[in-house]
Parts: structure tokens; C-alpha cells; sequence
């Protein structure tokens, strides 16, 4: 049976900080409601689904008010609520994707025979055609958002919470990805509330939007009425909510992307001989075949399905993974200084000098106890002075919004402002090589445009940029060129963009 979820002046503040994440909220969402949560970048979406699923630490913060999921406080325990992440590292748990699936379905103490015949089914749903002994360290990033999924269609839970749900599922797949929640949605008549950025493609399978503000809700009605309101347009808009049918946020240069990037390559600082790749421990490679010469100046988007190479293919770029047949090599102009020409085999400070590495979970990567301090760790540990390490932390607070967090622990940030500081923090002393994962992930269009021009002053200052992403419109707008691995006898790279008809196999740098 589905259950209610009732706000009443509810907020939560984190300990170090003066204003509430979240609220305060006034929100009743009746049993079996299908609820859209929008707002900007940092709103506190994602500290009230947490708080819905019972999940926020009593010791990181303190809440007022009230909030009852039925008749009472929220409560991990009673199995009621599902809950999926925006992180799909943090919601693995098990080694086997079978017994990942029946973690919660254990603890509704279901019976074996129960728990044995779902797990291939709800793997099933949410398209992973694999084994129930397959090991999850094998999945990729979008494969294991699709198993939490996968864990919450086999527990049929009362209540449905769902933190960007598709935000690491490639454009394809999203869609069935979003039918497969909305047939466990109807089987069980739960209730169901979902923060997604991509508004298309929820808009007509929900009964309500909700848009929170920095101070609580500022607009909530049906879908349709809220989009075709003229009066709500600007609102929205300045919440950097992604209109439906409206184009990515321009730039505000109102320059092309391509334009901006042509003519501007120059010396070639990586390239690949016959590279394929895998992760640690598989016999058989993630991609084959990789031929490819990043040079100064060049964007390189590593695009296709999950499960395709494409974040194995970035780590080992990176050289924080050993190639699995081939080579990656360093030419002259980025390996000054170092002995060998292999990225893998340089010793960790001579990479990290290099090459910088955004991974696709933010915040494993931070290492100080401030968002300033993160964003000056970079240039200061390169030499920069004093001067220069706090212009640019300024320079970098400014353009993406973080001014008002200067002193806020990192790990307290929303997902999408973590995103945006992990991002920052490998941009902040300009390595000659930069190779990102997702790094749009989580931005309203606001923060997005200014992710955008970060990354093409990037550009502009002669660092290569190779961008792992689903997110085709962000790979346009800084002119990349398009690389999509795969297990074929040579990888596909587009010119430009997907939609480009000169399609050409083999070197992505001419």
C-alpha cells in the first residue's frame, strides 16, 4: 500500500553552515502520487530525498519542523521506502550483482524462494541481460545506477524516492530505463517522487512538478500548466531548469562551440598504438582497437552505450590503468621531464602534473576540508604564488556559483555542486591534458553554460580536454570531436558532432 508524505516547516541545516540545505517546506504528496522535484543546482533536492528515505545522519546536521512518511518519521528500517542515489558507487554493495538485487528484498524478510525467482527478473527489467554471479566491480557507471533500479523493482516499495535516476544511463536507454520505474511505480501503486534534470522525459508521466527555491517551494501544479504559464517561464528560467523543448542554455558570448575551437590545435600529447582496455581482473577487453593523437587545444568526447569502454577507456588515458594489449603513449611535448613515454608507468606526482583525472563520483576525489582550499590545492602544489593560486580560486568560486560555499566542507555540497568543485579543482591549475567523466552530470542549465566556458577557457589556454558524456549537447558546445569504443576492429570517430555525416574510423585528431 502506498503511503503519504507530509512536510510541515520542514528543513535540515548542515553543521557548518548558517542557512538550512533544504526549506523550510510546507509539501503533502498523497499516497500514489507521481511527483517531479526541479529546482536549481544546490536547492536541497537532493537533502529532502534523503530525508524522505530516513538516510540523513542525525550528527551531520539538525532538522526542524515535521516530516512523516505515513503516520510516521522516516525510517530506513520499516523497508517502506526505496531509495536510489545519484552516486552508483555508493549504493553497491555486494561483489555479485544477484545478491546486490536481494540485499533488500533480505531485509524485508521475504522468503528464499521469492527472493531467488525475482532477482533474474528485475535484472531483466532494467535491461542488464547478465548473470546473477556477474561481478558488479565489472559494471559500469550507468550499469550500476541500472542495478539500484534493479534493487528497488525487486523490493516493490511503498514509496519510490529517485535521485537523478538517469543521469548516467546513455540517451537511448533512458527512456526504458524511466518505463521500467513506472511499471514498478503502477504494479505497486507506490508513491513516487523523482529529481531529474531532463524534464522531457518525465513531463507526461507525472501528476505533479514541484519547484523548490533557496527558501522553500516556489511553484507546484500539474505538469502542463506549469510549462505553458508565460507568468513562470522567467522563474523557471532562472532556476536553470531545462525547459522542455528549448535548447541548451546559450553561452553568454553567444559564441558556437565549433567555431571556437577550429583552428586552435596544435602539437599532438598522447596518443594510443592499438590500445584495448579493461578493468582490473577481466580476461576479455572493455574496447579494442583504439587508435587516436590528442593534441593542444582539442576536445575528444568518448561517447556510446553503458557498458561500451567508454570510463574504462578515460582511466586508462589517464594511466591510472594498465592497457590491456597496445600502448599509451606520452609524446615529447607532456612527458618532459619524465623517463618513460607510458603515463601508467610514471610515478604518481609526475602524473598527477600531467594529467588530471575528474572521476565519475566527485566525491571520492576530495582531499581538504574546504571548497577553497580544494580549488587552491591544485595551482599551489604546481608552484603558482600565493597571488596567482587565490585569483584563480576567485576566477573559478565566480563561474560556476560556488562563491557563497567558499568555507563549506566539500562533502557537504549537493551532488551536482560537488560535481562542479570536482570538476574545478583538476581545471584550477590548467594541466596539459584534463579527462573528465560525466562532468555535466547534475547541473541545472544555469551552472551548465558555466561549465561550458570554463572548459573552453580550458581550451583556449592549449590543454586537451577528453570528456567522457552522454550529454551531446554539453560535447558540441566545446567543439569535440567524437570517439565511441567499442569491441569492433577499429573505433568510430565522429567529426564535430553525432549528427555530422562525415563519419571516418581510426585517428580522431585530423
Amino acid at each position: 500500500m502506498a503511503l503519504p508524505i507530509t512536510a510541515a516547516g520542514y528543513s535540515w541545516t548542515h553543521t557548518d553552515r548558517d542557512l538550512p540545505a533544504v526549506g523550510p517546506l510546507d509539501l503533502k504528496i498523497a499516497a500514489g502520487e507521481k511527483v517531479l522535484l526541479l529546482g536549481a543546482s544546490g536547492a536541497g533536492k537532493s537533502t529532502f530525498l534523503h530525508a524522505v528515505a530516513g538516510v540523513l545522519p542525525e550528527e551531520s546536521g539538525e532538522a526542524t519542523g515535521e516530516l512523516l512518511v505515513g503516520d510516521g518519521e522516516p525510517d530506513p528500517r520499516r523497508g517502506s521506502t526505496g531509495l536510489v542515489l545519484q552516486d552508483p558507487d555508493s549504493q553497491v554493495i555486494f561483489s555479485r550483482i544477484g545478491d546486490d538485487v536481494a540485499f533488500g528484498m533480505e531485509n524485508l524478510g521475504l522468503p528464499a524462494e521469492v527472493i531467488e525467482a525475482r532477482i533474474p527478473e528485475s535484472l531483466r527489467a532494467l535491461g542488464l541481460d547478465l548473470p546473477p554471479e556477474h561481478p558488479s566491480a565489472a559494471l559500469s557507471g550507468g550499469q550500476k545506477q541500472r542495478l539500484a533500479l534493479a534493487g528497488i523493482h525487486a523490493m516493490a516499495p511503498e514509496v519510490i524516492v529517485l535521485d537523478e535516476p538517469t543521469a548516467n544511463i546513455d540517451p537511448a536507454s533512458a527512456a526504458g530505463v524511466r518505463d521500467a520505474v513506472l511499471t514498478v511505480q503502477s504494479e505497486t501503486a507506490a508513491t513516487m517522487l523523482v529529481v531529474e534534470h531532463r524534464v522531457e522525459l518525465w513531463i507526461d508521466h507525472v501528476d505533479r512538478v514541484v519547484v523548490l527555491g533557496r527558501d522553500g517551494i516556489l511553484v507546484q501544479g500539474p505538469p502542463r500548466q506549469i510549462f505553458t504559464d508565460p507568468d513562470l517561464t522567467d522563474v523557471l528560467i532562472d532556476c536553470g531548469i531545462w525547459m522542455p523543448q528549448r535548447s541548451p542554455t546559450p553561452r553568454r558570448d553567444g559564441s558556437d562551440g565549433t567555431n571556437r575551437t577550429s583552428g586552435r590545435l596544435g602539437e599532438v600529447l598522447l596518443r594510443t598504438d592499438r590500445l584495448s582496455v579493461a578493468r582490473p581482473r577481466m580476461t576479455t577487453p572493455a574496447a579494442t582497437d583504439l587508435e587516436l593523437s590528442l593534441h593542444t587545444g582539442q576536445a575528444l568526447g568518448i561517447v556510446g552505450a553503458n557498458g561500451a569502454g567508454k570510463s574504462t577507456t578515460a582511466l586508462t588515458l589517464a594511466g591510472l590503468l594498465p592497457e590491456f594489449s597496445g600502448q599509451v603513449l606520452a609524446e615529447a611535448a607532456l612527458r618532459e621531464g619524465a623517463k618513460r613515454d607510458r603515463p601508467f608507468a610514471w610515478p604518481s606526482k609526475q602524473l598527477a602534473a600531467r594529467i588530471g583525472m575528474v572521476f565519475q563520483e566527485p566525491a571520492h576525489q576530495f582531499l581538504t576540508s574546504s571548497v577553497a582550499a580544494e580549488l587552491e590545492l591544485g595551482p599551489r602544489l604546481a608552484g603558482w604564488s600565493a597571488a596567482e593560486s587565490q585569483a584563480r580560486v576567485d576566477e573559478l568560486l565566480e563561474g560556476l556559483g560556488l562563491t557563497g560555499l567558499a568555507f563549506a566542507h566539500p562533502q557537504s555540497l549537493s551532488g551536482g555542486e560537488k560535481r562542479r568543485l570536482s570538476v574545478a579543482a583538476m581545471l584550477a591549475p590548467r594541466p596539459r591534458v584534463l579527462i573528465v567523466d560525466e562532468p555535466t552530470f547534475g547541473q541545472d542549465a544555469l551552472t551548465w553554460a558555466g561549465l561550458v566556458e570554463m572548459f573552453l577557457d580550458t581550451l583556449g589556454h592549449g590543454s586537451a580536454v577528453v570528456a567522457v558524456s552522454h550529454d551531446l549537447a554539453f560535447l558540441e558546445a566545446i567543439g569535440a570531436d567524437l570517439l565511441e569504443p567499442g569491441d569492433s576492429s577499429s573505433a568510430v570517430c565522429f567529426s564535430g558532432s553525432e549528427s555530422d555525416s562525415r563519419v571516418r574510423t581510426g585517428d580522431c585528431s585530423e
